[in-house]
């Protein structure tokens, strides 16, 4: 993720987040709206999908790359399976997938991020060296390195996605655990006897919160085209199990003669990566108005 420096100038590493009064500001946003409502309605579809559309996985052969029509609306693929039922499923998985590995890399950078501000010493230095090494590195070369040493799957590929996304928001994480850590309420609390791990929760961990989950949500729309881009590449889930990327890679076999099989997963993840994009832009202005500038 090379989100924080869409949100935070050079310098403001520390700021924290008034959350409230973003979302309020975000919500006055045409192209805010817009993008919420566009990813609400991703989010149930994927949702319902279940109970609108058929098992996306059992193969038709007999109705093999048929063109839409009135029963297949998007047409089928090479196995007979309706394009529209594996696009609405697959949205659930690369969607969710998405949101899985931005919760694991929020939550993994929060901790580690706070826990390195709040004690010091030798192990915020490890901490911070680690942050350092895997900001040093291309994230998608460390991604796939990881991803090709645990093998092709969903599962694998979250891991090493989550593997790799945590160090931006641990490095937040701990530039605003260090600045709360020298603040006068923080100070009065410990000399009244405050336990370090009290001070560390009941006013550290929410002041590093709003920032770390204001720039992971930065980061969805470069987690679902990285996501989508490596199940491209068959690292992600596995045929027949119905993904955008997985679908898009199936489709190049057939393109020539049957390009109606890349527009229900293209559509779904250009939709998709739009409105992040639109949503990320709106927040990044209303957070930090100057860093667009």
């Amino acid at each position: 993720m090379t989100v924080l420096s869409a949100i935070l100038r050079p310098g403001q590493e520390s700021a924290q987040v008034d959350t409230a009064g973003a979302f309020s500001r975000l919500l006055r946003r045409w192209d805010a709206r817009m993008a919420i409502l566009i990813l609400a309605l991703v989010g149930a579809v994927a949702a319902v999908a279940p109970l609108i559309t058929m098992d996306p996985d059992v193969p038709d052969y007999p109705n093999s790359l048929m063109p839409p029509d009135s029963v297949h609306f998007l047409g089928t693929d090479e196995a007979g399976r309706d394009l529209l039922a594996r696009t609405l499923w697959g949205a659930q998985l690369s969607l969710g997938s998405a949101l899985l590995v931005t919760a694991l890399t929020a939550i993994t950078g929060l901790v580690l991020g706070v826990i390195s501000g709040c004690v010091g010493g030798a192990l915020d230095t490890i901490v911070s060296r680690l942050i350092d090494v895997l900001l040093g590195l291309p994230g998608l070369i460390v991604t796939l390195a990881i991803a090709g040493l645990l093998g092709p799957g969903f599962l694998n590929l979250v891991i090493a996605m989550s593997a790799t996304g945590w160090a931006v928001l641990a490095r937040l994480a701990r530039a605003t655990s260090r600045q709360t850590m020298h603040q006068g309420h923080v100070r009065a609390a410990r000399m009244a006897g405050a336990s370090l791990g009290r001070v560390a929760f009941e006013h550290v961990l929410p002041a590093a919160a709003s920032g770390v989950a204001v720039v992971a949500t930065l980061g969805i729309g470069e987690v679902v085209i990285a996501l989508a881009g490596l199940s491209f590449l068959g690292l992600g889930a596995q045929p027949p199990t119905a993904e955008w990327g997985t679908m898009l890679a199936d489709a190049r076999q057939t393109l020539a003669y049957a390009p109606w099989q890349i527009l229900g997963p293209g559509t779904g993840l250009v939709a998709t990566v739009l409105a992040a994009t639109m949503l990320s832009e709106a927040l990044r202005d209303v957070t930090n108005p100057g860093a667009g500038h």
